[in-house]
């Protein structure tokens, strides 16, 4: 099994737009979805209504910036200074341009600071480049496992 993809949404419309970007891209990995701050925290965490999912981190975090209950930085914040979790790959994954949103980003550790594009062709793009990125691509830090796809096993 594939690790999955943790996405963070709250607005419907952003969530919807995701998870089909997610899917064309053709990423086998599974995609879970939780719509606030506290309810990442508890799945990162194994807590609360997450305390009975495998262990293990997901192969990367795509957070929306603007949450309820605890804020995108907030759980960056958690994220980081957690040993757990600390390597973690997290990719903010916003509407906001303002540039106190991505100096506060990168100052508690992000790893990548996405703008979500308007045009929705763009938006597919750019949210499939991610996900092959972080989840196929990428070589996860030392310490942490990786789930071996079945080819690789040849």
């Amino acid at each position: 099994m594939l690790k999955p993809i943790l996405l963070v949404e709250d607005d419907k419309r952003d969530l919807e737009l995701t998870l089909i970007a997610l899917e064309r891209s053709q990423l086998a990995n599974e995609v879970v979805v939780v719509r606030d701050g506290a309810q990442a925290l508890d799945y990162l965490r194994r807590e609360g209504d997450f305390s009975g999912r495998d262990a293990g981190n997901p192969a990367v975090v795509l957070l929306d910036l603007k949450l309820p209950k605890v804020n995108g930085l907030e759980v960056l914040q958690a994220v980081r200074a957690d040993p757990a979790l600390r390597s973690l790959p997290v990719v903010m994954l916003t509407s906001s341009q303002e540039e106190n949103d991505v100096v506060k980003s990168y100052e508690l550790g992000v790893n990548a600071y996405v703008v979500k594009p308007v045009a929705f062709d763009r938006f597919v793009s750019a949210i499939g480049d991610l996900g092959v990125f972080w989840a196929v691509l990428n070589e996860p830090p030392p310490g942490s496992y990786r789930v071996h796809r079945h080819d690789e096993h040849a």
